[in-house]
């Protein structure tokens, strides 16, 4: 692993701190939490766990597979591997950095979401025009299914736990578009569902509303603002390009949106590029540290740029709710079967 010196170069509200090389090749996924930075080398079949202070890389672990997909909770990594055999949840200690535990989940694994307590484990699932989410119960250590739909060439793109752990807000997207979906995860049943169009390439949860990136060829791509009240799209900003992955910062001000070749920082407030960094390869994904403190940017290079973000965010989001106060309504949920 190489260590570049610090750079003392500002890109707006954030500072570029340092850029490390993992050298185990293009790195999939990207995901933090506590103790840790758990990142996925997609093509060597091994996470990396770094230490959030000095950077250092503290283990990396070898996977049966390809690893897919990351989420951290209560000291675990949870990581989604694509295997010839079949698809797994690999269960991480970030104590001891070993796998402690496997949930086999069939196959066609896209992605996962872990609950906020830890306790559950969501893996969205696409396989012969059916989609469904495979629930891992880590006290009981069984893995059961919430059932959303059947429609041709049906694939779930993104998946997002709300703070509470009660809704999942899903990605779905077939032949005849993209769709929002949001689940009841004490019910297991499909509630509430909003047509979008484009692709759903990824969610942020925001409080009162889902931002929603999306992205086609003829189009660009886009971020359209949904208000959990009335499941209805409020605000949409355009943005070009062919974005991939999205990630909202701690404070709920800023959207940082991988690109092709840069991360856009979006203000949640005016809904405008506010900035575009850049990195030395093809950003793979971003995620930011549990306090707001660091945002992280991987590449396609096996490359990992840190940068520290400053308070002027959060001032900037304590004016926005000053001036913009807004009841949030919980949404309602229709009990009743819902064909995708």
């Amino acid at each position: 692993m190489s260590d570049a010196p610090l750079v003392n170069s500002a890109h707006g509200d954030v500072v570029l701190e340092r850029h490390i090389t993992v050298s185990r090749g293009p790195i999939g996924d990207l995901a933090t939490g506590g103790s840790a930075v758990v990142m996925a080398n997609s093509g060597d079949d091994s996470v990396s766990v770094l230490d959030p202070v000095t950077l250092s890389v503290r283990a990396t672990i070898g996977l049966e597979g390809e690893p897919l997909a990351i989420a951290v909770a209560d000291d675990r990594a949870y990581v989604a591997v694509a295997a010839h055999s079949y698809d797994a949840v690999a269960a991480i200690d970030l104590d001891t950095n070993t796998v402690i535990k496997t949930y086999p989940v069939a196959s066609g694994v896209t992605t996962l979401a872990a609950g906020p307590d830890g306790k559950r484990v969501y893996v969205g699932r696409s396989a012969q025009d059916r989609v469904d989410i495979a629930v891992i119960d880590v006290t009981a250590e069984r893995v059961g299914t919430i059932e959303v739909g059947r429609a041709p060439t049906a694939n779930i793109d993104a998946l997002r736990v709300d703070p509470n752990g009660k809704r999942l807000y899903l990605a779905v997207t077939d032949l005849s578009g993209s769709r929002l979906i949001v689940v009841d995860a004490e019910t297991s049943l499909v509630g509430r569902v909003l047509p979008v169009g484009s692709p759903i390439r990824d969610i942020a949860y925001a409080g009162d509303a889902i931002y929603v990136l999306t992205s086609d060829r003829a189009v660009g791509g886009a971020v359209h603002v949904v208000d959990l009240a009335t499941m209805r799209v409020t605000d949409t900003a355009d943005l070009g390009g062919a974005p991939t992955q999205m990630v909202m910062s701690a404070d709920q001000s800023r959207a940082y949106i991988v690109d092709y070749d840069r991360v856009a920082v979006l203000c949640t407030l005016s809904l405008d590029i506010v900035d575009s960094l850049k990195v030395d390869a093809r950003p793979s994904c971003v995620t930011q540290g549990g306090d707001g403190s660091r945002l992280y940017i991987a590449d396609y290079a096996g490359g990992l740029s840190v940068f520290s973000v400053e308070s002027s965010i959060a001032m900037l989001y304590s004016q926005f709710l000053a001036t913009n106060p807004i009841a949030l309504t919980p949404p309602r949920i229709q009990r009743q079967p819902v064909t995708v």
